[in-house]
């Protein structure tokens, strides 16, 4: 499965094929996810790049999202740094490295460049951090990167990523950015072109591994 067609629809098409056979917390999130990895290509089509962003996030979410208290919000990116690290172990093919790796290294390393993504940054701005001390966490920031490539620590390296990505996800769900910015526009086709491949490698990884423990989702159906 994971070295074929990871389109909405062959992902669709596996799940339907498969699904009796996923624990019910599984089958939840991903179903939950394609239908918004399947908005998220419709908008690819349309060239919406902000809607197309924002469903790649939400079908992310889904996969990911485990149900906790308030206090445990405020943790999110460490929830999802350590579902990435479980996905990371699923993958005996090593496609997630292959694909930063081979794919998008150098728009990753364009989104690591890329000051307006990175929320030190605009500590600064707000007078939370001086100068230099922002500079040295954007520096060392990219040194982590290049290491993680360097000793194939898959983890680490989706880790510093999506740092940069939830950035750019808070940036436009609280109404931090203009719809169809032209100020944005480099980073987010960066971010979507790198999501369009990595979400459905993560769904369809998640899918392989129905024996592991995904604990349940966000909201689940009550009838």
């Amino acid at each position: 499965m994971l070295d074929k067609d990871l389109s909405h629809s062959a992902l669709k098409a596996y799940q339907r094929q498969h699904r009796e056979h996923f624990p019910e917390n599984l089958a939840l999130r991903v179903h939950r996810a394609l239908s918004w990895l399947n908005k998220a290509e419709q908008a690819r089509l349309t060239n919406d790049t902000d809607t197309e962003f924002i469903y790649y996030w939400i079908s992310f979410n889904a996969a990911y999202a485990n149900e906790f208290g308030e206090s445990e919000r405020m943790a999110e990116q460490q929830h999802f740094q350590a579902f990435l690290a479980k996905i990371a172990d699923l993958d005996q093919e090593n496609l997630l490295f292959n694909l930063i790796w081979q794919q998008f290294s150098s728009s990753i390393r364009l989104l690591m460049d890329n000051k307006y993504v990175y929320q030190p940054f605009w500590d600064f701005q707000r007078g939370r951090l001086n100068e230099e001390d922002w500079q040295k966490r954007f520096a060392a920031s990219k040194t982590t990167l290049n290491k993680a490539l360097a000793d194939k620590d898959v983890p680490l390296a989706l880790s510093c990523i999506f740092t940069r990505l939830y950035t750019l996800r808070n940036q436009l769900i609280h109404g931090g950015a203009t719809h169809n910015s032209s100020i944005n526009r480099e980073q987010l086709k960066d971010a979507c072109n790198l999501l369009n491949k990595l979400i459905p490698l993560v769904i369809a990884l998640m899918m392989s591994a129905p024996e592991q423990l995904w604990g349940e989702g966000c909201y689940p159906v009550v009838k």
